[in-house]
């Protein structure tokens, strides 16, 4: 019962992020990365609830700053194939 709860609640979310743009996914999944692994060491470190916002707030950041990189990239490729096409 347990795993189809589970199967439910990611199909859920997968479903959840198809009408995001890619920089909203990239800043959704770095925050949810982020306050997972903030949780988990805040757990450690005896404030699960301070370590999951710090790690929601590193994700998020890291998220945008992945998607500026992806945004480059994808610029730098479009500017590339333009220019091979202008030359034929």
């Amino acid at each position: 019962m347990k795993k189809l709860l589970s199967l439910a609640a990611i199909a859920v979310s997968i479903a959840a992020c198809a009408d995001m743009t890619p920089t909203q996914q990239r800043a959704l999944t770095g925050t949810a990365a982020g306050a997972g692994v903030g949780a988990i060491a805040g757990a450690i470190g005896g404030n699960a609830g301070l370590g999951a916002a710090a790690g929601a707030g590193a994700g998020l950041l890291g998220g945008l700053l992945v998607d500026r990189s992806r945004q480059a990239q994808d610029q730098a490729f479009q500017q590339g194939f333009a220019a091979g096409r202008q030359s034929r």
